[in-house]
């Protein structure tokens, strides 16, 4: 039976606890969507506040303190928030080809320092960050021991390459505008890549899935080899659906899907998230018609509204209206929907309060041209 476009959506949203929030506590929250995007530090935040039923923030400021989870460089060479037990598979699995890239970067050869003294150095550097660190302090400990005069460019690389995760230091939402770092543990997937591989691909099955090679490809800018080989070590778990355009899709075990007709209920999702960028073909949850407008060429996904689970436009703090959450629709809502975005609104407004109402001010810019049906001022 061929799947449609819609049942995928439905599959999407339910497997990103965005068709009911969760009643779970954090850690299972952050393993079920498999990784949360935390290039801003109140992503993981408010990804959480859409998915995790009466979602408490300092549960989250709780699991990163005691490390139950952690945040990183993985994906996409893009910082994540995943479980800790999920780190260590996901680092062995990326850190290969991202060498290739970063270690081949001018900001990383403009250093001076040679690949080989680099590897070198890179043990040192973990134990030195066997307590938490200031990236000020790591770039220093490197150009005493390279010999250089900064050692900025080999941590620029180092911080993906290595098994280092970014340390709490406080603040509103865990992580100050000073990032510290602290060594990973790594014990479980040192040096066995394959298994590596295998633990991530399952784990953006159960989260993304039904889903193709290439949108694992997408999800991980991983090549296609490494994703085949870890594929072949799932052979076992996989099951195979025949996607709306006939090509197959991949998922693990027979996990029921959920009726096309289940109903979505609106979410505003935070900058960058996962569900919007997880796939190559992006109209699972993204229209055609508004790809170019929340996802710009520079790599911001905006904060978004989706409506019967699609995107149907986008949010911030009111510019002007202190306490509320600004909603611009792309296409005319009704009175019905309105209402659960204005409940939607008026929650996050009292989430945001204690932490940072004004979140993601410095991308107002993006919003000079932004196309309007409707625009609402919600839950000031």
């Amino acid at each position: 039976m061929r799947l449609t476009t819609r049942q995928l959506n439905r599959a999407t949203l339910q497997r990103q606890l965005l068709l009911k929030r969760a009643d779970g506590g954090v850690v299972g929250a952050v393993r079920a969507v498999a990784a949360l995007q935390a290039q801003s530090p109140a992503g993981p935040y408010i990804g959480l506040w859409n998915r995790v039923s009466s979602f408490d923030a300092s549960d989250l400021d709780r699991a990163y303190a005691t490390h139950q989870v952690v945040k990183a460089s993985l994906m996409r060479m893009t910082v994540h928030t995943v479980t800790a037990a999920d780190y260590a598979a996901f680092h062995v699995a990326m850190v290969e080809d991202l060498r290739r890239g970063r270690l081949a970067d001018p900001r990383f050869t403009v250093g001076g320092v040679s690949i080989k003294k680099a590897d070198a150095l890179m043990p040192d550097v973990i134990a030195f960050a066997s307590e938490t660190r200031s990236k000020a302090e790591l770039e220093a400990m490197i150009a005493e021991r390279a010999g250089t005069g900064s050692g900025k460019p080999v941590w620029w690389a180092y911080q993906y390459l290595t098994p280092i995760v970014h340390a709490p230091t406080g603040g509103p939402w865990s992580f100050g505008d000073r990032r510290s770092y602290l060594a990973a543990r790594m014990e479980s997937f040192e040096g066995h890549r394959a298994p590596a591989l295998a633990v991530l691909i399952r784990r953006y099955l159960e989260a993304f899935g039904p889903a193709s090679a290439s949108d694992v490809g997408m999800f991980t800018m991983l090549p296609q080899p490494p994703i085949k080989a870890g594929l072949a070590l799932l052979a076992d778990e996989l099951v195979t659906h025949e996607g709306p355009d006939g090509k197959p899709l991949l998922d693990i075990g027979d996990v029921p899907l959920p009726p096309e007709d289940t109903l979505a209920p609106p979410r505003l999702l935070p900058m960058w998230d996962n569900v919007l960028t997880a796939y190559r073909d992006r109209s699972r949850i993204v229209p055609e018609a508004y790809r170019r407008v929340i996802g710009k060429n520079n790599g911001d996904t905006l904060p978004s509204l989706l409506v019967d689970g699609y995107v149907a436009g986008v949010w911030r703090p009111a510019p002007e209206a202190a306490g509320g959450i600004e909603v611009t629709a792309f296409h005319r809502l009704d009175t019905g929907t309105w209402q659960y975005v204005e409940r939607e609104a008026r929650s996050l407004v009292r989430f945001l309060q204690d932490r940072d109402p004004r979140v993601y001010g410095r991308y107002n810019h993006w919003w000079k041209t932004m196309p309007s049906a409707q625009v609402r001022v919600l839950g000031g």
